[in-house]
């Protein structure tokens, strides 16, 4: 079974697009304590960004020392990893990182090479 194809990583990737973001970040802690390479980089990755948008929005904190943490993980990775647009997740978190207002429910989220939610 692939790190995507896990019942806590499905979860967490709707959570994620729900804006339910630390909830997202505890569905794949599970995963990430076993996982090893370079899918406990992703999962680690994951983890981080979804941690920096809970911060950014329950908490008002303008620092994203977590996203810097996450560019770490996600820099040592390609550009989609897994079936997932790592590239355009970066991006999409970034801006809701910076916009004036909480992002609307889907934004940013998991996609898969092609622009599709995941899992599709």
């Amino acid at each position: 079974m692939t790190v995507t194809e896990s019942g806590d990583f499905r979860r967490g990737a709707a959570l994620f697009a729900r804006g339910e973001w630390w909830e997202a970040h505890e569905a794949w802690e599970r995963p990430w304590l076993t996982a090893r390479g370079d899918d406990r980089a992703f999962l680690q990755a994951l983890i981080l960004l979804a941690a920096a948008l809970h911060k950014r929005w329950a908490h008002g904190s303008l620092t994203h020392r977590n996203y810097g943490k996450a560019l770490r993980y996600l820099d040592a990775l390609p550009g989609e990893y897994a079936g997932v647009d790592l590239a355009r997740l970066r991006a999409d978190v970034w801006d809701a990182l910076q916009g004036p207002s909480r992002p609307e429910s889907g934004l940013p989220a998991l996609r898969v090479v092609g622009g599709g939610l995941f899992p599709a």
